[in-house]
């Protein structure tokens, strides 16, 4: 019986495929949690720039940052966001908190089938779940129940590799840690003035993953490059 190769969505990430058997596993969900300041967001942003330069059209969806300073943040790296929007090889969804509602969740799977995505950034599952009263007001839902629903519901989008942004400790990094395929944890520390910055692979399904601490910086014009001492 011959077994199944699994198929890897190279992140192009300097230092990092290589720590996952050449990249993630198509079709995966993977959480990305951290500190503030810690890397995530360039991290998934690079993730979703490197896609589209190579072809695979992604989103970045977020719930927390004006379209405007996501190309602002981006500009710093050399990654041009409103050209490669422009040019139709990915697309920024900025959904401010007073628009989430009970409706959002499927607009946002609906917009991911209606452009084809195949990579995908959810900024942040820590929004939706400080937000959940708010969305779920006249009907009864447990949060546990909900984070469930509204991860696993990307499994039913085929070839989608999509990574969900979790601040550190919170309840959806809880939550999420169980039902997604991965999760890569974030950690920094300021040390005299400068930080020092790492990041770890808890788990990854179907990889025989590198779970050691793996310091890494974060440069102007280049965005994270991750040292591989080997």
């Amino acid at each position: 019986m011959s077994v199944k190769k699994v198929v890897r969505v190279k992140t192009n990430i300097h230092g990092f495929d290589k720590l996952i058997e050449g990249g993630f596993p198509k079709g995966s969900n993977l959480l990305v949690i951290g500190t503030p300041g810690s890397g995530k967001t360039i991290f998934s942003m690079q993730y979703i720039v490197n896609g589209a330069i190579n072809g695979e059209f992604g989103i970045y969806f977020t719930f927390e940052e004006k379209k405007e300073s996501l190309f602002l943040q981006a500009s710093q790296f050399g990654w041009d966001l409103e050209k490669l929007e422009g040019d139709g090889k990915l697309k920024i969804i900025s959904i401010g908190t007073d628009d989430i509602g009970e409706n959002t969740i499927g607009d946002i799977v609906e917009i991911i089938h209606s452009l084809k995505a195949k990579r995908v950034v959810i900024d942040s599952v820590t929004t939706l779940s400080y937000l959940f009263g708010d969305i779920f007001t006249g009907r009864k839902m447990d949060p546990t129940r909900f984070m469930y629903s509204f991860i696993t519901g990307f499994n039913k989008i085929s070839s989608l590799t999509t990574l969900f942004i979790s601040q550190k400790s919170s309840n959806s990094a809880k939550v999420s840690e169980y039902i997604c395929d991965g999760i890569l944890n974030f950690d920094s520390e300021s040390l005299g003035g400068s930080y020092s910055r790492n990041l770890s692979i808890k788990k990854m399904r179907s990889t025989k993953n590198d779970d050691d601490l793996h310091p890494f910086e974060i440069s102007d014009g280049e965005g994270i490059k991750i040292h591989n001492f080997m």
